[in-house]
């Protein structure tokens, strides 16, 4: 019965969750087209609210908090760990004032009603992993342009999602590249814990009643004359976040 049951929500919510993101991509484009990037904005954190609101015909149980305030004066760097899809609606919209804008990977930048519009035209930056030097180059002038702007920058330096919600070793090179290119930049660590749980059937059926736990954490310095280790230090204190929020 609980099968069948699983079946069925999912089912519902993909039908939900596919219309929006059909519906919203044309909202979008109507958006940015006739009113600018304010309206377009709006659009993106409508439609991930909506997208949440979704999540619970999964019985999905969502915590997401911020410890501290978080600067508003400055340009932010997000550095999270990634679990699954499903890690992005909540960040969107729960962080929405600091306009997070993504570092993502170019193949989501095509065929993905909405996703692969906002990717394209919202101020994320889109990279090929198969060529590192121009993904390096971009990100530098994206990084620029977020530190300009005291926007903020959404960076998941596991560089895949993790498919057990164990953490992977973080890439340096990037995190080292928005660090030089933001000079005006803190770093916000946040742990994601619970997300991988949706693809453990790859996607399909989806789980029921998945708790979802984000925590942004307290903004830090970056410590500019040795990175690397900045960058380790960060890993380990988000294992350790994410370890013990799976653990409960």
């Amino acid at each position: 019965m609980k099968k069948i049951l699983a079946f069925l929500t999912s089912l519902i919510f993909y039908l939900c969750f596919g219309c929006s993101l059909v519906i919203f991509h044309l909202i979008q484009w109507i958006a940015l087209n006739l009113f600018g990037y304010r309206a377009h904005k709006f659009t993106i954190e409508l439609l991930n609210r909506i997208l949440l609101l979704w999540m619970k015909i999964l019985g999905t149980k969502i915590s997401f908090e911020i410890t501290t305030a978080l600067p508003e004066d400055r340009p932010l760097i997000f550095v999270a760990n990634h679990q699954s899809t499903y890690d992005i609606p909540p960040l969107i919209w729960h962080l929405r004032k600091y306009h997070p804008k993504f570092i993502s990977k170019i193949e989501l930048g095509k065929g993905i009603p909405s996703v692969s519009f906002n990717l394209r035209h919202g101020g994320s930056v889109l990279i090929d992993r198969k060529k590192p030097k121009e993904a390096l180059q971009k990100i530098k002038a994206f990084g620029k342009t977020i530190n300009k702007k005291k926007y903020s920058a959404v960076i998941f330096p596991e560089g895949t999602r993790s498919k057990d919600g164990s953490t992977r070793k973080f890439q340096k090179s990037g995190l080292i590249c928005l660090f030089e290119s933001m000079p005006n930049a803190m770093v916000v660590p946040i742990s994601i814990g619970n997300s991988w749980k949706f693809g453990h059937q790859n996607y399909f059926p989806m789980p029921m009643g998945v708790n979802l736990k984000i925590t942004v954490h307290k903004a830090q310095e970056i410590n500019r004359k040795n990175p690397v280790k900045f960058i380790e230090t960060l890993e380990h204190f988000i294992e350790k976040e994410v370890r013990d929020k799976q653990a409960i």
